[in-house]
């Protein structure tokens, strides 16, 4: 309960919450200079709300030689903790632990069960974000939906065009980290059958592929997804 008044009394701040969502975003490391100049700050008010979430874990810093001689400079990025906030505390991270290890005991019809319900989660999301009929829409209007959507629940994606009828679709954080520290290929696998779930209600026809996760120790996951019909 400490550290949580500790984040929030951090984050009541807005042009430190805006630091914190930007380097979320960006998911690479900031300098003080950077966050000075995106935020038209100067560089000791930028370093001091670098500190302040520093202090509580929500960031982590290092030094780093910038090759141009001199003294290294400090860069910021985002820590491995898990950021949690709720009032009054519920453990849901309990609650979904417990789900995933009954899901995970009941072998391989309860993986199954468990893909099947993420996948129906994921389009029964698109729905509720107002798609009713796709074939009205153009492939540049689906996508932007499918942005929006993830961005509400804080995956923070991006797209990158391959051709006309391929792309990929990065994924600069996930939500269910923690939990898959655990149990990283169910939870992964689930998570995945999520998002095709939400594009599969855009797009009828299409070929999903993983190409690697966060869980890989890479900084993101990203998976490519080809459209029989753009």
């Amino acid at each position: 309960m400490e550290n949580t008044l500790k984040i929030t009394n951090v984050l009541s701040d807005p042009t430190r919450f805006y630091i914190y969502e930007y380097i979320v975003q960006k998911n690479n490391e900031v300098t003080v200079l950077e966050i000075a100049e995106v935020f038209e700050i100067h560089p000791n008010v930028a370093r001091l709300h670098l500190s302040k979430l520093e202090d509580v874990k929500m960031l982590i810093s290092s030094s780093k030689k910038t090759g141009k001689g001199g003294r290294p400079s400090r860069v910021y990025q985002l820590s491995h903790e898990e950021i949690g906030l709720s009032f009054p505390f519920r453990d849901y991270k309990l609650l979904s632990q417990i789900a995933i290890e009954a899901f995970s005991e009941m072998g391989e019809a309860g993986k199954q069960a468990l893909y099947k319900t993420g996948e129906k989660f994921g389009k029964e999301m698109m729905q509720r974000s107002g798609v009713s009929s796709r074939s009205s829409l153009s492939k540049e209007e689906r996508l932007k939906i499918m942005k929006t959507a993830a961005e509400m629940i804080g995956l923070y994606p991006e797209f990158r065009p391959v051709s006309d009828s391929v792309f990929k679709f990065q994924v600069n954080n996930c939500p269910f980290k923690d939990i898959a520290k655990k149990q990283s290929d169910i939870v992964c696998l689930m998570h995945e059958f999520f998002l095709k779930g939400m594009f599969e209600a855009l797009f009828e026809d299409m070929i999903w592929t993983e190409e690697h996760t966060i869980m890989d120790g890479c900084g993101s996951c990203l998976y490519k997804a080809e459209l029989k019909q753009a």
